[in-house]
């Protein structure tokens, strides 16, 4: 039975989530235009994107509005009120890439509500890609972004306050909860009954067949103090060609940045490759370099091609993405995966 929570109506927009039984997990036909983003939360986040494109605004706007939805809310997972370093403090990643191959992005930013925003500023204010630290936050403070004052959420300061008991970081694979699967650490398990996520990454096609992307996230949760995953790091939880199409990721970071994963998959795409297969082989890669501790690992990627063909694969079961497209429809997809 299709439960109310995953059956959101979308007001104004026309737009209606739907059961994700309903659709494959691809599609042949492409669409235009088109906005994909990881997690559950993408429905929310694919509203406000879908508000940009609808209107025949520019990719770049969209995934900037998409994703700041995710950073606006109280959860643990991205932004202010998201499980902190285990230090105690929250430091945020984010990167975003436009049309014409223009990135930027923040690493370790502190009291930034948005630093999908933020990273939008460095690639377009400034001569870098990457800012990082006490650097990216005097820079957004000099763009005229307030400090905000740190508030973990209720479930980032229990999960916290859980984790300093014993201080060590176990995710587990596959904690089956209401007919679902989820990697996450234990202390990342709401009390509703849902998993949070570490990221989301958003990718779309606008209706002048042009690609972008965004990524943010507040890292994995009681990280040790200054790590960086991939989200900022373009290439490895981001990448977009406008020639060929458009990648990002979710999962254990590390892994990802070790096969520069969204330029992977946007490289096989390159070579004639549908998104899906073109995840699934970046996938496999990851597997093959792994090994026998592959099972301890949780990595999924989504992906876009100019024809607005889109596809998504993940190591193990439980990752799942949203997609809203031109015929007015948001809905979740479940993601292939390789480790049954």
């Amino acid at each position: 039975m299709l439960h109310r929570r995953h059956f959101i109506r979308l007001g104004s927009l026309g737009l209606t989530a739907v059961s994700f039984s309903s659709f494959r997990s691809t599609t042949k036909a492409g669409k235009k235009p088109l906005v994909i983003s990881t997690w559950r939360e993408g429905i929310n986040a694919n509203k406000a994107a879908w508000e940009v494109l609808r209107q025949g605004g520019r990719a770049l706007d969209a995934v900037e509005k998409g994703v700041m939805v995710t950073e606006d809310s109280l959860n643990c997972c991205v932004g202010l009120g998201a499980n902190p370093d285990r230090e105690g403090i929250v430091t945020l990643d984010a990167s975003i890439m436009d049309e014409n191959g223009n990135c930027g992005a923040v690493a370790a930013i502190e009291r930034i509500k948005h630093p999908i925003s933020v990273a939008r500023r460095v690639m377009e204010k400034t001569p870098h890609v990457l800012l990082v630290g006490q650097g990216a936050q005097q820079f957004a403070v000099a763009e005229g972004f307030p400090l905000e004052e740190q508030k973990l959420s209720d479930d980032a300061k229990k999960a916290y306050e859980q984790w300093l008991k014993k201080s060590e970081y176990k995710p587990i694979i596959n904690i089956e909860n209401q007919g679902k699967h989820s990697f996450v650490p234990v202390p990342n398990r709401l009390e509703n009954g849902d998993f949070n996520h570490d990221t989301i990454g958003m990718i779309a096609l606008d209706a002048n067949g042009n690609l972008s992307g965004s990524c943010t996230t507040s890292g994995m949760g009681f990280k040790m103090r200054g790590r960086v995953g991939d989200s900022p790091i373009i290439g490895a939880g981001l990448y977009v060609d406008n020639e060929v199409g458009a990648a990002t990721s979710s999962g254990l970071g590390e892994e990802v940045i070790k096969i520069c994963g969204t330029h992977l998959v946007v490289e096989l795409m390159r070579q004639g490759l549908h998104p899906e297969d073109a995840c699934k082989k970046a996938v496999e890669r990851i597997i093959s370099k792994k090994g026998s501790k592959i099972k301890e690992v949780q990595v999924g990627f989504i992906a876009i091609n100019k024809q607005g063909e889109y596809g998504g694969y993940a190591i193990q079961g439980g990752f799942e993405f949203a997609v809203c497209h031109a015929d007015d429809k948001n809905f979740m997809v479940p993601s292939k995966f390789i480790i049954k």
